[in-house]
């Protein structure tokens, strides 16, 4: 993985380092658990050895009772009869009295004492100083020692393994990332999934495979369209331009003559075009995958604003409908001026096409840009997706891009954009508000 990549998604964490970290930690608590059930052991087996000696020793004397009616002595030396606690030594006496069950005592001077009760009816103890059996308690100490020896020794064999074994595991992983990360988006890796294993590793391989084959299909399908529209539409644009030069040109001897009909036809098919040409370039600068940043400039609102009213206004023809263009419009925007010029034309348009009484607002407050109309409203099954491309309402004769692209505008520039409608529920209060907010504060524009 690179550094870029590191950087981008926070602090790396190797997953070879954690395997490595985890086993090494799991392989200490087998150690230490194994450590202590060893000491225990070893414990528990001396012990259960001096016992056998007491019973073996009781066993005898009780025999020698039974046959002499006397209690001999016992036979080793380290061993004692006791006809009642209060004569054992006094080191060990006060606990033997306080703690009838007890067996093991610890005197002074290193002495130790095991104490087994050969007749309960009348008492006989048989009292046994074994500190000179001991053969684990005094090299306690070096049995620790030697178990944590052994301890670290095992863990650092076992963190050698894993050391070995996760970066084995690993690598494929290590490999597909590498695969992945440095692919440019304009040569992504195909048909990469086949070099790995039948494993998990295969089946995520498999599926980062499918998964950038459809990228790849759909970059290729978007510099396709913005090919295509590159040249299917800038070319008549530009014969529909030149063409239209041309004719200007050649009626420059006769201007008293050129003012007339014709000329404002030719003049508006001039102005169309010129605009149609701005549009396609602003598409084509929301097409692109690096966006672009357009030229910003201390553009006036109000001029854009009537201009987008009459290139328009064919679709208010017969309708009784009212434009309020509020004086509170005459500002200037840090905008794109071909930009905020398509975004005007397509949410005008949608108000000119769909209002057919009424009025239609159009004013700025509080840094956003409102536009009012009382036409139907939108719908409230397709609401939601306004914004989508290719929704549209029922009786809409468009092809329901116009606000999606408005929308794509908006993030492309860092506006906010809102949609409120009544959804025509109540037609004293339908019609739809589009409000368009602006990252910058606006200055005002001579009028």
């Amino acid at each position: 993985m690179s550094a870029k990549t590191r950087n981008n998604t926070g602090q790396f964490h190797s997953l070879s380092r954690r395997i490595v970290v985890q086993f090494c930690i799991f392989t200490l608590m087998i150690s230490a658990v194994y450590s202590l059930i060893s000491f225990i052991l070893m414990y528990t087996l001396e012990d259960s050895f001096i016992e056998q000696q007491l019973q073996q020793e009781a066993a005898y004397l009780s025999t020698q009772y039974q046959q002499t009616a006397s209690w001999p002595a016992p036979r080793s030396q380290s061993m004692q009869l006791h006809f009642s606690r209060d004569s054992l030594p006094d080191e060990i006496r006060p606990v033997a009295l306080a703690e009838p069950e007890r067996k093991e005592f610890f005197g002074q001077q290193g002495r130790h004492y095991h104490l087994y009760t050969v007749s309960a009816q009348p008492e006989v103890l048989l009292l046994a100083e074994v500190s000179q059996q001991l053969l684990v308690r005094p090299i306690s100490g070096g049995v620790l020692q030697f178990l944590l020896i052994s301890a670290l020794l095992v863990s650092s064999i076992a963190c050698l393994i894993a050391w070995f074994v996760s970066r084995r595991t690993t690598r494929p992983l290590k490999q597909l990332a590498a695969l992945v990360d440095n692919a440019a988006p304009q040569q992504l890796p195909q048909q990469f999934a086949s070099q790995f294993a039948n494993d998990e590793v295969g089946i995520l391989a498999r599926t980062l495979e499918q998964s950038l084959g459809g990228i790849a299909r759909a970059l290729e399908r978007e510099k396709s369209f913005t090919a295509d529209v590159s040249h299917e539409l800038r070319t008549p644009l530009a014969v529909i331009k030149n063409t239209v030069e041309l004719w200007q040109s050649q009626q420059t001897g006769s201007k008293e003559t050129a003012i007339g009909a014709d000329q404002q036809l030719i003049t508006r098919i001039y102005d169309a075009a010129v605009q149609m040409e701005k549009t396609v370039q602003t598409l084509l600068i929301l097409a692109r995958e690096e966006h672009t940043a357009a030229k910003h400039s201390n553009t006036a609102l109000m001029p854009l604003l009537e201009r987008a009213i009459l290139d328009n206004s064919m679709l208010l023809q017969g309708k009784p409908v009212t434009i309020r263009l509020c004086e509170s419009c005459q500002v200037n925007i840090n905008a794109n001026a071909d930009m905020l010029k398509v975004l005007l034309d397509n949410l005008l348009s949608n108000a000119f096409k769909y209002t057919e009484a009424g009025e239609i607002s159009i004013a700025f407050s509080d840094n956003r840009l409102l536009i009012r109309d009382t036409g139907p409203g939108i719908a409230a099954d397709i609401y939601p997706h306004i914004t989508e491309a290719g929704v549209k309402g029922r009786h809409s004769t468009g092809f329901g891009f116009g606000l999606a692209i408005v929308k794509r505008l908006c993030e492309h520039q860092g506006w906010r954009m809102t949609v409120t409608s009544s959804g025509g529920h109540d037609r004293m209060s339908a019609g739809t508000l589009v409000s368009v907010g602006f990252n910058f504060h606006p200055t005002l524009s001579a009028a």
